[in-house]
């Protein structure tokens, strides 16, 4: 690890220190997406990658690692995977074992192997492979998301695919629960409209909800013969649902679809709370702000106007709000995002979550100015990313400040 005090100035957070993680000249390193179950509940552990970038890896990139780094030893970062094309890591719950997959799918072949390891490297072995038709469907999968999702009770996990033969534009993208006890795959919802699911379980540890998968449905994306997304949404844009692993009690979240609000694309789960936030784009005022709510039955992909729906608007205290992307402890009390105003760049802020469905954010507080360059449209940016620990005393964050994107941490918080 190297300390980066040059990274605070006189508007950081007092007694934080900034940690670079990831410090290769010619490779890049980056954390796994901000909504990941890559963290051991004691908070001592956890997984990122070198050779990839804020949204995933390649999967034909011999250089691509998971690695496990140890906070307490100095953040030493150990190499857990050498296999060409692993990809979509989740730890389990009990901080035993890190899932994944390697991804040697291509449309109508190849096949997809689902892995478990010890975090410590050892007793790793094969818990499925799929290299055929999955069980009910006439579906092989292939492009795999690079994110998956492990249930509180780390009995199943859920990884989102393409089901396309490459024959016609416009086929479906799957939802794929695996039970880990009894190895087995099923897919739980599929069609047109799934191009970026962004499935993610509830960590909540109540039966009735553990069996939740927050989903995101981006409505008027357009695909090729290949599954690759060729023109995006002009309209209402994305809504977002909750449905059972079983493929049963689809609902809907209060979100976007009413022409002024839309999903930026990001939401995850408050902790381990029935509620979700989700981070908008708003054309009046001009603001991105964040709401939680809570899933309804499903209206109609009426987003905002679903009936019943419960929404509050966490940032409505904060001055110009732009928040981005954002995430929680475990606990749902803490929340650090990177934000606007836009004319003073994306910054950190760490705040405080008070009674839910109730309270704005509180304790608003700059941690620092990340210094990552401008985001732009087209090619692969650094995304700054930030999220915290289970136990909410340290927080992550991606920089692209050295010229290439780096994996950071920031203590004192």
């Amino acid at each position: 690890m190297k300390l980066r005090p040059d990274l605070l100035d006189e508007n950081s957070a007092p007694g934080v220190e900034v940690i670079q993680l990831t410090s290769e000249e010619n490779v890049p390193g980056s954390h796994v997406y901000m909504e990941s179950q890559i963290f051991t509940p004691d908070s001592k552990r956890f997984i990122l990658h070198r050779s990839a970038h804020s949204h995933g890896s390649d999967p034909c990139d011999p250089q691509h690692q998971y690695l496990v780094c140890d906070i307490e030893d100095d953040c030493r970062c150990t190499p857990i995977t050498d296999e060409l094309g692993a990809t979509a890591p989740s730890v389990s719950p009990d901080g035993r074992f890190l899932y994944y997959f390697v991804d040697q799918t291509r449309l109508n072949g190849g096949s997809l192997t689902l892995k478990r390891v010890g975090l410590d490297g050892r007793d790793r072995e094969t818990i499925l492979v799929v290299d055929g038709v999955l069980p009910g469907t006439k579906c092989r999968p292939s492009r795999i998301y690079s994110l998956s999702t492990i249930s509180s009770d780390g009995k199943r996990l859920a990884v989102s695919a393409f089901l396309g033969d490459g024959q016609a534009a416009e086929q479906p993208f799957g939802l794929l629960v695996f039970d880990l006890e009894k190895p087995s795959v099923q897919v739980v919802i599929q069609g047109p409209t799934w191009t970026n699911m962004h499935p993610q379980y509830s960590r909540s540890l109540e039966p009735p909800h553990s069996h939740d998968i927050l989903i995101q449905e981006t409505h008027g994306y357009r695909t090729n013969e290949d599954g690759r997304v060729v023109s995006k949404p002009d309209g209402k844009g994305t809504d977002i649902h909750v449905i059972r692993d079983d493929g049963k009690n689809f609902r809907s979240m209060p979100w976007g679809r009413d022409g002024n609000e839309s999903c930026q694309g990001h939401q995850c789960w408050r902790g381990r709370t029935p509620w979700a936030i989700t981070s908008t784009h708003t054309l009046e005022p001009a603001e991105g702000q964040l709401i939680e709510g809570q899933p309804v039955e499903d209206g109609g992909h009426c987003g905002k106007e679903t009936p019943g729906g419960r929404r509050n608007d966490l940032t409505r205290e904060f001055p110009r709000p732009y928040f981005y992307h954002f995430a929680t402890d475990i606990a749902g009390k803490k929340l650090i995002s990177d934000a606007g105003p836009l004319d003073q760049g994306w910054r950190i802020f760490l705040a405080e979550l008070g009674e839910a469905g109730r309270d704005p954010l509180q304790n608003v507080r700059l941690l620092l100015n990340p210094r990552n360059g401008p985001y732009t449209k087209g090619g692969i940016d650094c995304h700054v990313h930030p999220f915290l620990s289970p136990d909410g005393s340290l927080a992550f964050f991606n920089s692209n400040e050295s010229g290439i994107s780096q994996a950071f941490m920031v203590r004192g918080i």
